[in-house]
């Protein structure tokens, strides 16, 4: 019988050691990325579905007269407001209350209307129309001028 010496093959402790610290640093890094993208995946969402909200109630009222077509103002349904000054000065309960039907469909958004004074914008009287649609620290404001032609 012959005595040879054999190599072992392995990893020492310390080496091993060293790729557990290695291995850990880069998988924290890894996963607070992966926290970072998870957490704010949702903001899109709540822009898009603010656009599309603010985008459909400006486009309503857009289609409303320029002036009351029946002469009498104050209307305080949907279906009867006729004109673009109907939205003029609602409220926030006001709007809620007009509106309920889409803000079942997005809960937690807030909807603001304003309807600005008749202005003359190149010879031709205009009132602007602003919604704005809000929610937590997300906002979208789209604008849109109502022309007396």
């Amino acid at each position: 019988m012959s005595m040879s010496k054999r190599h072992q093959a392995g990893f020492t402790l310390i080496e091993l050691i060293i790729f557990i610290v290695v291995v850990s640093a880069g998988l924290a890094g890894i996963l607070s990325v992966m926290n970072t993208t998870v957490k704010s995946s949702a903001d899109p969402m709540v822009r898009k579905q603010a656009a599309a909200a603010a985008e459909s109630i400006l486009e309503e009222i857009m289609l409303k007269a320029y002036v009351d077509p029946d002469g009498t103002s104050g209307e305080s349904t949907r279906d009867v407001m006729d004109d673009v000054d109907d939205f003029k000065g609602l409220s926030a309960s006001q709007i809620n209350v007009l509106f309920a039907d889409l803000l079942l469909q997005v809960p937690g958004y807030t909807i603001a209307i304003t309807v600005g004074a008749e202005a003359p914008l190149n010879g031709v009287n205009m009132k602007k129309v602003t919604v704005t649609v809000s929610r937590g620290s997300e906002s979208i404001s789209l604008s849109g001028y109502r022309a007396n032609y």
